[in-house]
């Protein structure tokens, strides 16, 4: 058996089943684009049949990605599986994966079917795949609460019928390693033909034991790993896909498995994705947490500056974060300016470009100064979110002990030029009331969190802000030297993103594995 582990990346999939993490067609394909550059295997591209925008977000990355495969999700069902081709048939190497439960649980209350109608079910269901591809994934849900002797019977029915992947997805979390990896075995055991065919596993971490799971599936013979940038997914998320592929890479010794990933390029990844969900990564999530190469302590601190690898165990670089801090400043020039945003994973147009160039000319000259995260948090702002159809113009706040806290601003909506002030209970409540009050809408603001992404008493606040408003969520962030302004991006930004989810309304997907 060889030692090459495929990483089958679910993150528009699975990650944007995560409450508040819907992603448009443009945010889809920016992350397929930087998935690919990441050399990830398998790309699942989304659930086609959940609504027309999904089926398009599907084509449209089924259309560019040219160096990875590109999965569909489907039901067991005939409708369903038309439907995942029709989106991606013209993908270089296209992939069906289609699923149904497997465990008494599922079949007894979800499906109400008996375990020879799902036998027939699944064999008809991957028949019917394989007419269009021969690259065809089958998934037994809920296996991990399975009866062992039906899930390798439902495995035997799903390889006879043309399945060329298998997933053995743990999709509640339940499983520990050691059960997983007898699972595994007994797989392997038990059913004819699987050692012509790839054992995937998919895990969610629940109970905070997606990785290790993972890791001990790969040691029975697993050998693809569905996972998703920065653990994104349902409930408490899926498998990370930087924490699997740097234990691979840092414990090679007692993992002997190799990936096709180039590290280099997760951090960017990592932050593009947090990005365009809105999702910040916890400061001490291993791998890309903005904490996990900090030293507080001074021991520690000493011990790294006499020898790095006293308390670590990788180097930032490996996974692209960047080595030194202060990296641009006001006399830098335009080449170093966009060499930067290279090593970050932007390409932008001319235009874009000079946009961009001018705004960084602007912080440079507010800051003393100006950090790798300073530049991310600005490029972010101005681009990779998408809809200006609310832009701010200007604002002006006045707040102090004897003074009623006021705003007045100006707002562009769709080109035409609104001014408005109102008074609140601080600066920044009279801000959103002010927002509010020129595009006519009150939503509920849900969460409002301010970050710093640097360091100094100059920092560059990162607010981040959910709003709801008629069953439909959004959320934004906005960056800037001032908090008062970062907010008022944010606001704007969120509810740009909630009128894009108004006229895109999205049918409730079918809960996948």
């Amino acid at each position: 058996m060889n030692n090459f582990v495929k990483i089958f990346d679910t993150t528009l999939r699975d990650g944007e089943q995560a409450p508040g993490c819907s992603m448009n067609e443009e945010e889809k394909v920016k992350v397929a684009l930087q998935l690919e550059k990441l050399g990830v295997d398998i790309i699942e591209a989304g659930f086609p049949i959940a609504s027309e925008g999904d089926f398009n977000s599907v084509k449209l990355i089924a259309n560019q990605i040219k160096n990875c495969e590109v999965a569909g999700l489907c039901r067991a069902n005939l409708k369903d599986i038309d439907r995942a081709w029709d989106a991606i048939k013209q993908a270089v190497n296209p992939r069906i994966h289609t699923f149904i439960a497997t465990s008494d649980i599922h079949l007894d209350y979800k499906l109400k079917k008996t375990k020879d109608e799902v036998l027939e079910i699944i064999g008809q269901s991957v028949r019917h795949a394989a007419k269009y591809t021969s690259n065809v994934e089958f998934s037994c849900e809920d296996a991990t609460r399975s009866d062992i002797d039906f899930l390798c019977s439902a495995i035997s029915v799903a390889i006879q019928s043309g399945a060329t992947t298998i997933n053995i997805p743990d999709t509640v979390g339940y499983t520990i390693p050691s059960e997983f990896a007898k699972m595994i075995s007994s797989i392997r055991e038990g059913v004819a033909g699987i050692d012509k065919v790839t054992i995937s596993v998919h895990c969610h971490n629940d109970l905070g034991l997606a990785v290790a799971n993972s890791l001990a599936a790969i040691h029975e013979g697993a050998r693809q790993v569905e996972c998703t940038i920065n653990g994104l997914g349902e409930r408490a998320g899926n498998a990370s896909l930087e924490e699997i592929v740097m234990a691979l890479k840092v414990r090679n010794d007692l993992n002997p498995f190799d990936t096709a990933i180039n590290t280099k390029n997760i951090y960017p990844c990592s932050k593009l994705v947090s990005s365009v969900t809105g999702v910040n990564v916890q400061p001490n999530k291993a791998i890309v947490g903005a904490n996990a190469f900090a030293h507080e302590a001074g021991i520690h601190q000493d011990g790294v500056l006499k020898q790095r690898n006293t308390y670590e165990i990788m180097e930032a670089e490996e996974v692209g974060i960047p080595s030194n801090y202060i990296v641009l400043g006001k006399h830098s020039g335009r080449h170093a300016f966009r060499d930067r945003l290279n090593e970050f994973g932007y390409s932008l147009s001319s235009d874009k470009f000079e946009i961009a160039f001018k705004k960084f000319k602007e912080l440079c000259d507010k800051k003393k100064y100006v950090f790798d995260e300073d530049i991310e948090a600005l490029i972010n702002e101005e681009f990779v979110r998408s809809g200006n159809y609310y832009q701010l113009i200007s604002l002006y706040c006045s707040s102090g002990t004897d003074e009623k806290p006021s705003a007045k601003l100006s707002l562009s909506i769709d080109g035409k030029e609104v001014n408005v002030n109102e008074f609140g209970d601080g600066p920044i409540d009279s801000v959103f009331r002010s927002i509010c009050k020129a595009v006519e809408l009150n939503p509920k603001l849900n969460s409002y969190n301010v970050a710093s992404v640097t360091s100094g008493m100059d920092a560059q606040a990162e607010v981040s802000v959910i709003i709801n408003e008629s069953s439909h969520t959004a959320r934004g962030k906005g960056s800037s030297t001032d908090v008062i302004v970062a907010s008022a991006k944010a606001f704007i930004n969120a509810l740009n993103n909630l009128r894009w989810r108004k006229l895109h309304p999205k049918i409730a997907s079918p809960k996948g594995i």
